[in-house]
């Protein structure tokens, strides 16, 4: 290993760690300040609870991460995982992924947030960023909105925030631009072909990115954090004292139940954790406490 890879390491290691503190932390906030809410503000403010688990336990090797999940009176169910693991691809594995033709090795860092808040009124959220090694060294994330009742400053408002961060970053190594084909990556990943329909509204999506300057790269993905940190929280604020009805939280189940279907059916890191030996219950962190179907 270069001294340079191992700093990228290091660093991308430490950021997505700081991250998921930050996030942690302003996502409690949320918690400790809400006033309303049908019965919600009556119940005891949640916080986090964190749990470490080790990739293979029994040889302390491979690496492993720790599950962070808060269940409060905002949020039903919010999980930022953070997780640092290595070891070699299966066969199959090899034939998917860019830089082992030769050797299967691998090393993978990242933070992954999904919030289900407690109210209809408060959207969905998922964000994620990732930094991978084998042969090649990228990048890879974003985050989306999953509204139950779309609100059209809230999608304006998340939409407007990356592309801030794609306009800051974007030096033309994409000749469509960041923004538009990330957008268009996001809106073409997060679509559910068998109802014909997209999970939410969309957000931003990004995977194999490595334009050649790592530090550019990374720069752009501790953004992309930062944008979610500063635009989620602002939207759960806006809504999260509304009082709800029990129409109203039908909806929301069968939207959950759309999140399900996705993220068992054709979520690329669900099926990347499970078959690389990751913790189970972490990677299906993302799936709400409760959904219904028809």
């Amino acid at each position: 290993m270069s001294k340079d890879e191992f700093n990228h390491k290091y660093l991308a290691k430490e950021w997505f760690e700081n991250l998921r503190d930050e996030i942690c932390d302003s996502l409690e906030e949320c918690e400790r300040i809400l006033v309303g809410g049908n019965d919600a503000a009556q119940k005891s403010f949640g916080s986090f609870e964190r749990t470490e688990w080790r990739r293979t336990p029994e040889l302390d090797d491979g690496g492993g991460g720790v599950m962070s999940v808060l269940r409060g009176r905002v949020f039903e169910k919010v999980g930022v995982n953070v997780s640092t693991v290595e070891g070699k691809f299966s066969d199959e594995m090899r034939s998917q992924i860019p830089g082992t033709e030769d050797d299967g090795s691998f090393w993978a860092s990242g933070i992954s947030v999904v919030a289900h808040p407690r109210s209809p009124f408060v959207p969905i959220a998922h964000m994620n960023t990732r930094m991978i090694v084998t042969a090649k060294q990228w990048f890879g994330g974003g985050g989306d909105l999953t509204p139950v009742f779309p609100d059209e400053e809230d999608t304006e408002n998340f939409h407007s925030t990356f592309k801030k961060v794609c306009d800051k970053h974007d030096k033309g190594y994409f000749s469509e631009g960041y923004y538009p084909k990330f957008k268009k990556w996001c809106d073409n990943y997060f679509y559910l072909p068998h109802r014909n329909e997209a999970r939410g509204v969309g957000g931003i999506f990004f995977d194999y990115l490595d334009t050649g300057d790592w530090a550019a790269d990374f720069s752009f993905v501790q953004d992309v954090g930062k944008g979610f940190l500063t635009i989620y929280p602002e939207i759960v604020k806006r809504h999260m004292n509304k009082d709800w009805s029990s129409e109203e939280v039908t909806a929301q189940l069968a939207k959950r139940a759309r999140y399900v279907e996705f993220n068992l059916i054709h979520d690329r890191g669900t099926k990347f954790g499970l078959m690389t030996g990751g913790n189970t219950e972490a990677i299906l962190m993302s799936l709400p406490p409760m959904a219904a179907w028809p």
